[in-house]
């Protein structure tokens, strides 16, 4: 039987909650002015691209919190790059929505996706790692 999960991934669970309930909020609140055509620029405008990527990624990012907060779970013995696993995948959760936001007004701070992208791809690594080697 496997342990319980690490504190550490117990706040991924929470985030992902949290984060879906995010989604739900930001998708209302978006669906306020989505019928409007010019709407933040148009349906093809940067601005409103990046407003629905930031949208989705609340549940995207809720998703993989959830993955990661069950994987945990099926591992015998969590191994130390778990914590940081689990911060990563919140700094990325994070992250991304507000780069999102960021760069639908200013176009010049593209280099902020720096953050989600590397914080993600290191957690998903870390966690591979974990369960590649039980």
């Amino acid at each position: 039987m496997p342990s319980a999960p690490p504190l550490a991934a117990h706040v991924n669970l929470v985030f992902a909650w949290l984060w879906i309930l995010m989604g739900f909020l930001t998708g209302a609140l978006l669906g306020t002015g989505f019928q409007r055509s010019e709407w933040l620029g148009g349906y093809d405008s940067l601005r409103r691209r990046l407003y629905r990527l930031g949208h989705i990624s609340f549940f995207g990012l809720a998703t993989m919190n959830l993955l990661f907060y069950f994987t945990v779970q099926t591992l015998a013995a969590p191994g130390p790059v778990v914590p940081a696993a689990s911060w990563l995948f919140v700094i990325g959760g994070i992250s991304m929505p507000l780069c999102c936001l960021v760069m639908a007004h200013a176009e010049r701070m593209k280099p902020l996706f720096v953050v989600p992208v590397t914080s993600l791809i290191t957690a998903a690594a870390l966690t591979l790692w974990e369960v590649a080697r039980t």
